[in-house]
């Protein structure tokens, strides 16, 4: 009884969720994957004016999450663009990586507070800390415990600044630039085949219903 009681409630639970995926795939007009339904096309479009006119926001917006500059470009069908935009972000990361590799650990900064030193005798696992008082009663003292850190000494900070600088906005231009060109591209095609539409209306007449009606068409 147990058993066939599992097996109704597991049942029930798939037939759920092939309805729910069902009637979310409806509401958003169909296949997620299938958004430009096949339909007559002008013989004087091109194949890449095809592709430019049903290049979707949404997934240039998506492509913006992988972490590869020049992706949008990519998508919006400038692969030279794009090209430049990852070659300019490999200088950027370039430019970082030669920058901090100069770096190397100083010594500690002088303190006007004792210290306490751990490690001593280690300097990669030598660690100290300010003992600065936060309050004295009698002859007892309490201390505060600050870390310090060794000072950086060497490298380019210049570098490494740059190539940051290089980086954000080689994101900022592929990001904005990339979604403006989608957008002017489908708009261009578009207004192009959209001037050619020529719409008819014809009147209908069914015997079989005794009905009358209007049929709209259109042609290029």
């Amino acid at each position: 009884m147990k058993n066939r009681l599992n097996l109704h409630l597991v049942i029930c639970f798939f037939v759920f969720i092939v309805t729910t995926q069902s009637i979310f795939a409806q509401g958003l007009g169909g296949d997620l994957l299938n958004e430009a339904p096949l339909v007559p096309i002008p013989q004087s479009m091109t194949f890449e004016e095809y592709r430019d006119m049903n290049r979707r926001l949404s997934v240039g917006i998506a492509l913006a999450a992988i972490p590869i500059p020049g992706m949008i470009h990519y998508y919006a069908g400038e692969k030279r663009t794009a090209k430049i935009i990852f070659g300019t972000a490999m200088l950027g990361i370039g430019s970082i990586v030669i920058g901090a590799s100069g770096l190397e650990e100083g010594d500690f900064p002088d303190s006007d507070f004792g210290m306490l030193i751990l490690n001593a005798d280690d300097q990669k696992r030598e660690r100290r800390y300010e003992k600065i008082p936060i309050s004295i009663t009698n002859t007892d003292t309490t201390y505060k415990l600050k870390e310090i850190f060794r000072k950086q000494s060497g490298g380019s900070g210049g570098l490494i600044l740059l190539g940051a600088a290089l980086i954000v906005g080689d994101i900022l231009y592929d990001y904005i630039h990339g979604i403006r060109t989608i957008e002017t591209k489908r708009d261009r095609v578009r207004y192009k085949y959209g001037q050619t539409l020529e719409f008819s209306v014809k009147p209908t007449l069914d015997p079989y219903t005794q009905s009358a009606g209007l049929s709209l068409s259109w042609s290029f």
